[in-house]
């Protein structure tokens, strides 16, 4: 790998010296861009895997393996930022388990954590792409940031994660237990200056799906 200053106004420095040409770079180099600072670490190299492990730890829910809330809010305000600059379009799913307290009660707080791990994997293999963010909001609230998808798809996208989670047999101790998703769907638009503002739209969804009856899809309208 090489750097090269691409006629920065600050320059670019490489172990405090600035460099003037395609310089090319060595493990533990040090890259500095205006007042941001960089260490070169090879892909492989035992200090990068463990720096990629807990960064991975730091930013994952251990029970579902999806990323954490932590993650998600700072992922969403950049990809709003993104989509403010290049006007490309962003959606959010927001789904929430329904009656997942009657669940925990009548089979236990094993059998509603084995739902969570469940449903996060069942999701995780069948509706998730390289590029979106699946995330664990709270409790039994997952949530999806698509980037480069526009509300249309995405609402697409909720209705066939609602089916799949209808259609699967969550069976634990031998019990069938009743899972299903009360949905909400929001993209990027006039009126979306931050993260929150998204994420308020698609939860003021999800609770449309909840009076509706459960079980369902609702997007954003203003």
């Amino acid at each position: 790998y090489e750097v090269v200053d691409a006629g920065s106004r600050n320059g670019t420095f490489l172990n405090n010296e600035k460099i003037e040409k395609q310089t090319p770079l060595k493990k533990g180099d040090m890259i500095k861009i205006g007042s941001v600072a960089l260490k070169f670490l090879p892909k492989g190299d035992p200090e990068r895997l463990t720096y990629d492990k807990l960064n991975l730890e730091a930013n994952t829910d251990r029970h579902t393996g999806c990323y954490n809330k932590t993650y998600f809010n700072n992922k969403i305000d950049i990809e709003v930022k993104k989509s403010k600059v290049t006007g490309t379009p962003l959606s959010l799913i927001i789904f929430d388990l329904d009656h997942f307290k009657n669940l925990n009660d009548n089979y236990g707080h094993d059998a509603g954590d084995f739902v969570l791990k469940d449903m996060a994997e069942l999701i995780r293999n069948n509706g998730v792409r390289d590029n979106d963010v699946f995330a664990r909001y709270g409790g039994e609230e997952f949530v999806i940031l698509l980037p480069k998808t526009n509300l249309k798809q995405s609402y697409e996208i909720a209705e066939r994660l609602r089916k799949l989670v209808e259609g699967h047999d969550f069976i634990y101790d031998g019990s069938k237990l009743p899972v299903t998703a009360s949905i909400g769907v929001a993209d990027y638009r006039k009126g979306v200056s931050t993260g929150t503002d998204l994420f308020k739209r698609a939860d003021g969804a999800v609770y449309k799906s909840k009076e509706g009856g459960r079980n369902q899809v609702n997007f954003y309208r203003e």
